[in-house]
């Protein structure tokens, strides 16, 4: 009798790369995540600098505007990490400013009246965003008090501390404080006039870039997965190592004494551990989860009200953070600290892709959002144009990227903030479903057990 055998499916194998496709264009920012809002606000940032580099003669891409610019605004862009994880969170907070205010001036006179050095007043104001973050986060996760009015009461409430803790009046720091605002990477040598703790700084960052492709490329061909084209990360790569060499070789080559700043290497620490915790660990899954939908995260499991919790901590600590490197920069702590930031903070955030409903925003983006800000206002202020003006400018800068994304909502079309997500996966139009969140998708499941041997 005979018997006849099934042929065995042949095994699926990565598809080679098929050349230029114009559609990998939109994978030139990281794949699925990469959407056509992250090239308009990536390339509005470009435009703003080539025209204000051309408005002003060449100063805007000086040395000394460079280095002026990253201490001017980094704490600004600190409060900008923080708060898209708020905004993501579906909330708002409006006490950073205040937080920030409240903390500098304790931490200012630690060290003038209380005799505390630089690095425990430093350990202070941390310890005190905790406290401050705990408070605000008791009320909104536990309480259940909305945080727009925990915030707003929270602005009133530290603002009036900040004024009965340091009497109105402005109180100095010691010159070890304030290398964390205005301190730069010390001079190694007079070698051909660079400054090389910023180029070796430069160069790691651009070895880093590399490697962290070509691993990610490796993880890709084990799992079987399909990596993007060759000529992708390879354009994607030249493009930030040509942009990186650039920048570092503008700070390395400033006025002696001057070289990246302190503040902006705090920043690119921060950025960098929080791109990961976003993006990389079951925390950061949470906090979309329950941004995206809060009750489909509870049915799976995420305690929201301890992710909301740490989430409104988290904030304070930055704030705090960004009060005493505030401070630093500008000498002392006074009663004016911090009027308006959480708007600075907040505007960068949306600038940088989040959606107001929640759910939505990256890391990387609000920085790009903020610098966004910063060089408009830069520029705005060596073009000499009023402070009236600069706000208005301002306004409508932050009107236009929300309502971009509102109306094309409106008319059926993809969200392109929700893209900033969800990527583009297909030319059809979204329904409801797809632009509700799927929390299975952001919740990371458990990993099946290995089978024993």
């Amino acid at each position: 009798m005979s018997t006849t055998t099934t042929p065995t499916p042949p095994t699926s194998t990565p598809a080679p790369d098929e050349g230029f496709r114009f559609r990998d264009i939109s994978k030139m920012m990281g794949g699925g995540q990469s959407t056509l809002r992250q090239f308009g606000i990536l390339g509005s940032l470009v435009v703003i600098i080539l025209i204000f580099q051309f408005w002003t003669g060449g100063l805007t891409l000086s040395p000394g505007n460079l280095i002026n610019v990253v201490n001017q605004y980094s704490y600004i862009l600190i409060l900008a990490i923080g708060m898209v994880m708020v905004i993501i969170m579906g909330h708002i907070d409006l006490s950073v400013g205040s937080v920030a205010a409240f903390v500098g001036i304790v931490v200012a006179k630690s060290m003038a009246d209380w005799h505390f050095p630089w690095w425990g007043a430093i350990l202070l104001g941390l310890a005190l965003g905790v406290l401050v973050g705990a408070w605000q986060g008791f009320w909104v996760a536990f309480v259940g008090v909305p945080a727009f009015i925990v915030t707003l009461a929270g602005m009133l409430l530290f603002r009036g501390l900040n004024q009965f803790v340091g009497k109105s009046l402005t109180v100095p720091v010691p010159d070890e404080f304030r290398v964390m605002g205005s301190g730069f990477l010390p001079e190694i040598g007079d070698f051909a006039r660079y400054n090389w703790p910023t180029v070796i700084l430069g160069v790691l960052l651009v070895l880093g870039l590399v490697y962290l492709e070509f691993r990610k490329r490796r993880l890709e061909a084990k799992t079987g997965s399909s990596p993007d084209p060759l000529w992708v990360p390879i354009v994607r790569l030249g493009l930030l190592a040509a942009a990186i060499i650039y920048v570092t070789w503008l700070f390395s080559t400033g006025r002696y004494g001057t070289s990246f700043p302190v503040s902006g290497l705090i920043l690119v620490g921060l950025v960098a551990l929080y791109a990961f915790v976003t993006t990389k660990t079951v925390i950061g899954r949470h906090v979309y989860a329950v941004g995206g939908n809060r009750h489909a995260a509870e049915l799976s499991g995420v305690r929201s009200k301890r992710v909301n919790f740490l989430v409104m901590l988290n904030m304070s600590v930055m704030a705090s953070l960004a009060g005493m490197m505030f401070v630093a920069r500008s000498t002392s702590s006074g009663p004016a600290d911090g009027v308006g930031w959480e708007l600075d903070a907040i505007a960068a955030v949306f600038i940088g892709g989040a959606a107001v409903s929640g759910g939505v925003g990256t890391v990387i983006g609000s920085i790009v959002g903020g610098l966004v800000m910063a060089v408009l206002n830069n520029g705005l202020q060596l073009l000499s144009v009023g402070a009236d003006m600069q706000s208005i400018i301002k306004g409508l800068v932050l009107l236009i990227a929300v309502a971009i994304d509102v109306y094309n909502k409106s008319q059926g079309r993809r969200s392109i903030i929700g893209m900033l997500m969800n990527g583009l996966k297909s030319n059809q139009p979204p329904t409801t479903a797809d632009e509700t969140t799927r929390t299975s998708d952001i919740i990371a499941a458990p990993e099946p057990a290995e089978p024993a041997k």
